[in-house]
């Protein structure tokens, strides 16, 4: 915006508001995409991943949902507003008073209403790009290619659908800049004097697409707010932390004798090693980046190393003397729920026992948040007992025991990408009367639902977690 590449987005800040918008926690797309549509944190909606348990040990499943709780459009379309909602990261469409396009899950899930899909891949003469596949190197063009092709025609569908359906509520989901700053972060963070000209060409793309979405959504006339915000922020990965390796190396997780192979021990010894070199480097980079492609991957892993995998190693672990595991979500610690000899009262000495060491760890700064300190409520038994954070969100939490050490101090350059979530996201807001140019906040991640919700005369629910800041836009109206 500074250097003048990004007019739309930088009209918005001159002529509204900005502010950094804190995640929840943990910052994952799921849980904070959920939190922002039901102004709900994890804890309340029981959602702190992508996945949740289901069934024995090792066993999970992408979760299905944010119900029973309510989006804040499935509140306006109650009362009576048109609501248009597309690629919000949803399984399903379902019965709503305007239209519904899921994204993230699935090449083509149900859409509401039922023949909105069909209706609009006709209108725009081609079918609707799909999430991006696994990034590879190799294919860098074609993948930002697909990128940048995305968010352009994500611009003419929601130009479409205003046409169609004139809802008073528009929202529209650019999952592609997540995932480029994952994999381009320090190409990105150089500032546009320093960024490949295909990256440029992407952010370009995506201030024209928001350019081209507000211009139809205001088309219906005045008065009209714009938000711009994101789910978290992003920065660069640092390194990496195997939380049930500490977990092992602490005797709080035991697996069976003989568990872990050791061509996984020398394999992953070879690859570190490889990263002192630079022709080593270029033939390990060159191969991760073959097989980066999902069961591709995995199967060449598994046959090179042995499956290191949480899932794989669940039927290795000694289940009737382990105390605590981390899945499955990595930023959380879980007491073993296959201990039945244990009292609540010894779970909770555990889990302190676990806080003060993970606190005093000596190789890295670990925050350890317990739910209670960071929801306003914990709804689950599924909860975790423990939440971590490492260096500031600089350091990567894994599940997995692919390495023989806790931490590796610095992010192997054959990993997938170089960027990490952070908590501070973002917040652009433009409406009538709102305050030019200034700075404000920050606000929370839960603080959008009510403030939608106000602005178009609805009052906010008490169990929100978050609170209206409206005022600052200078209207009742959105």
């Amino acid at each position: 915006m500074e250097a003048g590449e990004l007019p739309f987005l930088r009209s918005l800040v001159k002529r509204g508001v900005s502010a950094p918008l804190m995640s929840v926690y943990p910052s994952k797309t799921i849980p904070a995409w959920y939190s922002f549509a039901t102004g709900l944190d994890p804890g309340a909606l029981g959602i702190f991943g992508f996945t949740e348990p289901n069934g024995g040990p090792g066993k999970s499943r992408l979760v299905q949902g944010y119900r029973p709780a309510e989006a804040l459009w499935d509140k306006l379309s109650r009362q009576g507003h048109r609501v248009g909602v597309l690629n919000f990261p949803v399984r399903a469409g379902y019965p709503i008073n305007g239209y519904l396009i899921p994204g993230m899950f699935g090449e083509n899930p149900a859409t509401y209403p039922a023949d909105v899909r069909a209706r609009l891949e006709e209108g725009l003469g081609e079918p609707l790009v799909a999430e991006l596949p696994p990034y590879r190197e190799s294919e860098r063009h074609e993948w930002l290619s697909l990128a940048t092709a995305g968010v352009a025609q994500r611009a003419a569908a929601a130009e479409f659908l205003q046409d169609a359906f004139h809802p008073d509520f528009l929202f529209v989901l650019f999952r592609e800049t997540d995932r480029i700053e994952h994999q381009h972060w320090v190409e990105c963070a150089g500032g546009p004097t320093r960024m490949p000209a295909d990256l440029l060409a992407f952010w370009r793309a995506v201030d024209t697409a928001c350019a081209r979405i507000d211009r139809a959504f205001r088309a219906q006339g005045e008065p009209a707010v714009t938000l711009v915000i994101s789910d978290h922020g992003h920065g660069p990965a640092g390194a990496e932390f195997f939380t049930n390796r500490w977990l092992l190396e602490e005797g709080f997780l035991k697996l069976k004798p003989g568990a872990e192979p050791m061509r996984r021990k020398l394999l992953s010894r070879f690859l570190l090693a490889s990263e002192k070199y630079a022709s080593a480097r270029r033939i390990v980079g060159a191969v991760a980046d073959r097989f980066r492609s999902g069961e591709g991957e995995r199967h060449m892993d598994r046959w090179i190393g042995g499956d290191a995998t949480f899932e794989a190693m669940a039927g290795k672990i000694d289940w009737d003397r382990t105390e605590a595991i981390s899945y499955p979500v990595p930023e959380g610690i879980y007491l073993n729920p296959y201990r039945k000899d244990r009292t609540p009262e010894q779970g909770r000495e555990t889990l302190n026992e676990i806080r003060r060491r993970l606190e005093a760890y000596p190789n890295a700064r670990i925050e350890v948040l317990e739910p209670r300190e960071i929801y306003r409520e914990v709804r689950s038994a599924g909860a975790p007992g423990l939440l971590l954070r490492v260096n500031g969100m600089e350091t990567d939490l894994r599940m997995d025991f692919s390495y023989p050490d806790t931490l590796l101090a610095h992010r192997p350059g054959y990993f997938y990408g170089t960027g990490v979530h952070r908590m501070d996201g973002i917040l652009i807001a433009a409406g009538n009367g709102s305050a030019h140019g200034a700075q404000v906040g920050p606000f929370s991640l839960l603080d959008v639902a009510p403030t939608v919700l106000e602005g178009m005369g609805l009052a906010p629910p008490p169990g929100m977690g978050g609170r209206s800041f409206g005022s600052w836009l200078g209207t009742t109206t959105a």
